[in-house]
């Protein structure tokens, strides 16, 4: 299986899960730690299209980050795009990229569906 890519943060046990998955399956994923290096906007958008889901729906909201930002009652899209570009801890883990398509590895059998 090729051109799987996998939006990773080594600390979330989630995340360790979803690419242990992928190693046992003989997959050789791409890993973005996109805590390390934060996606541009441009990429951001892309997931989120490819996700199927608004920006608000991608935002961790039990992260202080989030309530610090108030970004609970924000209704402008663009504006919680950027919260995450600027602050990459409030995107939800992890995400995998399979062709065309992504899911957000929560719970794992969402990965297991994309790999089939």
């Amino acid at each position: 299986m090729k051109n799987i890519k996998i939006w990773h943060n080594p600390r979330c046990s989630k995340s360790r899960n979803a690419l242990n998955l992928l190693e046992e399956k003989g997959i050789d994923a791409q890993v973005f730690k996109y805590l390390e290096e934060s996606p541009s906007k441009e990429q951001l958008i892309e997931v989120i299209k490819l996700l199927n889901i608004k920006p608000s729906e991608l935002l961790r909201k039990g992260e202080d980050i989030y309530k610090e930002l108030n970004l609970k009652n924000e209704t402008d899209e663009d504006k919680i795009i950027d919260a995450m570009v600027s602050n990459p801890k409030l995107i939800e883990r992890p995400i995998i990229i399979r062709d065309g398509k992504a899911v957000i590895a929560r719970p794992i059998e969402n990965l297991e569906e994309l790999l089939k």
